[in-house]
């Protein structure tokens, strides 16, 4: 099993092309590098919702894929770790105009207080940054308000930093959806 897991990733990674990746290869890149003491600073303000689903038997968009030996025991659910592909719709309906998605995964980090480490990329797959990511990294604790820390990006988003606010709009106790609200403003050239 581990040995097919191991050819699918090589197949993957070496001759399948890449959905919504950006289009340059590395002279491309260098010569952005070289243009780029000249370049100006540019401030990116974004705006969607992000929807994470649990629930469903289909179109579950977070698992759970780990967890540790106290995590059930845990009021905090220390040790517990998701992977999500989330949709980012440009209105709170799931059915709204889909923009991107978010990928990446999650851990409650929290022994004392419900917070979760989360490391993931938001993935643009539409208009004017299609092929564009930007890369959250940070804590992200149990209140209403939160901030976490934009590390990067690619494409349009190339040396990106900044801020992802995030607001929750609903939460359903039995299913453990959520609906999230991002405002994201960002630095990049």
């Amino acid at each position: 099993m581990e040995n097919l897991a191991i050819l699918l990733l090589v197949i993957f990674l070496v001759a399948m092309p890449m959905a919504y990746c950006v289009k340059e290869g590395a002279e491309e890149v260098d010569e952005w590098f070289d243009k780029l003491p000249y370049a100006k600073q540019k401030v990116t303000k974004l705006h969607f919702f992000f929807h994470d689903r649990f629930a469903r038997k289909h179109n579950r968009t977070a698992v759970r894929v780990a967890h540790g030996p106290d995590t059930d025991k845990s009021p905090t659910s220390f040790g517990l770790v998701f992977i999500m592909d989330d949709p980012l719709t440009e209105r709170m309906n799931p059915t709204s105009k889909e923009l991107g998605r978010a990928q990446g995964l999650y851990a409650f980090s929290g022994q004392d207080e419900l917070s979760l480490l989360m490391s993931f990329n938001l993935v643009f797959t539409t208009g004017e940054f299609n092929g564009s990511t930007l890369t959250v990294l940070g804590r992200n604790p149990a209140v209403p308000h939160r901030e976490m820390p934009i590390v990067g990006g690619s494409g349009v988003f190339r040396m990106a930093r900044g801020v992802a606010s995030a607001k929750l709009r609903s939460f359903n106790m039995t299913t453990g959806n959520a609906l999230i609200e991002y405002n994201v403003v960002v630095m990049h050239y």
